[in-house]
């Protein structure tokens, strides 16, 4: 047997969350992470849906069905029939007798791009069939809920109980496969990205104690004392369109499900499986409005990610939809001044998902603020690639994940900017096996490494793409036989550049000949001229990548 990792060397204290007044970590007292957990990566929105779905349908009498996002479209389907669309699936789960609850986002006007009438049309249907849905506007001026999350808890059946975390919202546009060719539901983003845009996303499933934690994320914001909004005149408006705005009570909170039985050792060790702590970010709402559970906000998020990155040793990869600023670079810079063997591999989209300047500049100077430094440190260990389809369409890189050394890993909704480590609500899940040294359990490749080669080989087309859906799907001697020229984190560092080299050469040359195998494109240094980085200036910092911090935490510059 291995000498086991110690997650309270990557982790976070309950001291180090850094607030005392949340009942997220009460559940186990002498750690701010659970223990005895079962964890899958859901690699693509048609993944998630399609296991979503199967547990919704099958939740009835006194089970729990929550759920928190930042959009929500009524007719999503979650599956390829008729009748899978997600109002349609809740509807029949409060047909049987489940309790189905929602903390969605407000959000902004729909003339911004936002889903306003989206998530009233929401509410209004569900609350039609006996569900509560609450539309939350407990944000900064220019935050949003960027949680997205749900919880199914069974009444009869605990081992069952099982939480959904990551950064795929329940909309258009989100059920994607391995083969890339976008939602037939399809949500306009940049005209790169096509009419049907191709999206590249990850969802966690989550069983065992930590899907308690999960319950009580939410349990947390719905019995939070403070108006859902302030805003009279949406008061009026909700209580004319006769949209409920009265939280029911919540039932009593059931104990924590059992270890998960698969990753239980003997069935009654819960130090075994995997350990995962829950992240978060909560802003300072302002004066005289706070959270209960988080008076100060919350930003245990950016302190995670602080914190494990210190012990990266190899390698950081990361799949993000942003990488802004310079604070969030910083993180990853003293990293790679501390540790002259770290590498660091960062996929991200290949254009801003924002079509004309003044919505496209703030977001490429908040990239150039955060690659360029990067690039300076190490040019020779850092790599930044975009994502292409077969058919050369551009694939838009909305997913939230970082594994470090094989070790430490993270699937949430939270980027790798300001906004997400203090402005907006976020959620993720940090994961490491227990049983874990230097990524491998006897002999396996344990989940952060498994997470990490499942990627690496669908960027690379070493897998089928009908095949490549699951990390799990693949058994462990399987994957790395597969990728075994990519075990070796700077092996992987050089497959990459080969793989991103040889398709950029076939489009040089006109595209002539069969296409290299591979999807990875050499992202761009990102350009902009000085005058417009000045005019960008003021739209990046209050609109794009606010500062969601107290004055006096900015002037620290601390989390």
């Amino acid at each position: 047997m291995p000498l086991r990792a110690d997650p309270r060397d990557w982790f976070l204290s309950r001291e180090e969350r850094g607030n005392g007044s949340t009942r997220v970590d009460d559940a186990h007292p002498d750690a701010a992470f659970s223990t005895g957990n079962r964890v899958r990566a859901l690699v693509h929105g048609r993944t998630y849906f399609a296991e979503l779905l199967r547990c919704v349908e099958a939740a009835g009498e006194g089970d729990l069905v929550w759920f928190t996002d930042w959009r929500s479209d009524p007719d999503q389907r979650l599956g390829d029939e008729p009748g899978s669309e997600l109002v349609e699936v809740l509807g029949r789960a409060l047909d049987r007798g489940a309790d189905v609850r929602a903390l969605v986002w407000r959000s902004q006007a729909d003339t911004l791009g936002y889903a306003h009438q989206e998530h009233r049309d929401l509410g209004d249907l569900l609350q039609e069939r006996g569900a509560d849905v609450q539309l939350d506007m407990r944000v900064t001026r220019a935050g949003t809920h960027h949680q997205k999350f749900v919880v199914v808890r069974h009444r009869d059946e605990p081992a069952r109980d099982i939480a959904f975390v990551g950064g795929i919202d329940l909309c258009h546009g989100r059920r994607d496969d391995a083969l890339h060719e976008g939602d037939p539901q399809t949500l306009h983003v940049a005209d790169e990205y096509g009419e049907r845009a191709p999206w590249h996303d990850v969802q966690v499933a989550l069983q065992g104690p930590v899907v308690h934690d999960v319950e009580t994320v939410f349990r947390e914001r719905w019995e939070d004392s403070s108006p859902t909004t302030r805003h009279p005149w949406r008061r009026l408006r909700d209580a004319r369109a006769d949209l409920d705005g009265a939280r029911s009570p919540l039932p009593p909170q059931s104990p924590p499900p059992p270890p998960a039985p698969d990753e239980a050792a003997d069935d009654t060790d819960a130090d075994t499986g995997h350990a995962v702590q829950l992240l978060r970010t909560y802003p300072v709402l302002g004066t005289g409005w706070a959270f209960d559970f988080a008076p100060r906000g919350e930003r245990s998020v950016a302190r995670g990610y602080t914190k494990a990155v210190k012990h990266a040793r190899r390698l950081v990869y990361v799949e993000d939809q942003f990488l802004w600023g310079h604070e969030m670079s910083t993180v990853l810079a003293d990293a790679l001044r501390a540790q002259p063997g770290l590498h660091v591999v960062v996929v991200l989209p290949q254009h801003p998902d924002q079509d004309g300047w003044f919505a496209r500049d703030p977001q490429v100077l908040g990239r150039l603020r955060g690659v360029q430094r990067l690039l300076l440190e190490a040019p020779d260990r850092v790599a930044f690639y975009g994502l292409e389809n077969h058919a050369g369409t551009p694939v838009y890189v909305h997913a939230k994940v970082c594994v470090l050394d094989d070790t430490w890993a993270s699937i949430g909704s939270d980027n790798f900017c300001r906004r997400s480590w203090t402005n907006d609500s976020e959620l993720s899940a940090a994961i490491i096996d227990r049983d874990e040294t230097d990524g491998a359990t006897d002999g396996g490749a344990g989940f952060a490494r498994r997470l990490r080669l499942t990627l690496a080989a669908e960027h690379l087309d070493r897998l089928d793409p009908d095949e490549l859906t699951s990390v799990d799907e693949m058994d462990d001697a399987g994957l790395l036989e597969v990728m075994a020229d990519c075990v070796d984190p700077v092996d992987m560092f050089r497959r990459f550049a080969e793989s991103a080299d040889a398709l950029e050469a076939w489009h040089d040359g006109g595209r002539v000949g069969p296409r290299p195998p591979g999807r990875l494109r050499r992202l761009p240094e990102p350009r902009l001229p000085l005058v417009r980085q000045l005019l960008a200036v003021p739209s990046y910092r209050y609109l794009h990548d606010p500062d969601g911090r107290s004055w006096r935490m900015r002037r620290r510059k601390g989390f």
